[in-house]
């Protein structure tokens, strides 16, 4: 069993910049990946990374703006997220899986933290 806490949410200007946080308890090393939603909308693949945080995968719509990395020493995830654009706004979501590699499909993730929002000001 998987935990996720997510943290660092909150408002920003646009062109501001944000760091989220998540979590993972539990002894295993998950592969992760954050996913948004905004009002109205489906949820949506943001970026990926694997276990050992060798590879990463990114939406086009956030490809160069923001960077997931990882510290397995603390079992946590980042997403610096940079260039912030009001359409970046959205409740965000912490996922792991228990496959080594990247996945950008929602339905793979067996485990979800509680969501954190994310909201970017015009």
């Amino acid at each position: 069993q998987v935990q996720l806490v997510e943290s660092g949410g909150g408002l920003v200007q646009a062109g501001g910049s944000l760091r989220l946080s998540c979590a993972a308890s539990g002894r295993s090393t998950p592969a992760m990946g954050w996913f948004r939603q905004a009002p109205g909308k489906e949820r949506e693949f943001v970026a990926a990374i694997s276990r050992s945080g060798s590879t990463t995968d990114y939406a086009d719509s956030v490809k160069g703006r923001f960077t997931i990395y990882r510290d397995n020493a603390k079992n946590t995830v980042y997403l610096r997220m940079n260039s912030l654009k009001p359409e970046d706004t959205a409740v965000y979501y912490c996922a792991a899986h228990r496959r080594p590699y990247t996945v950008s499909v929602a339905d793979e993730y067996e485990y979800w933290g509680q969501g954190t929002q994310v909201t970017v000001s015009s």
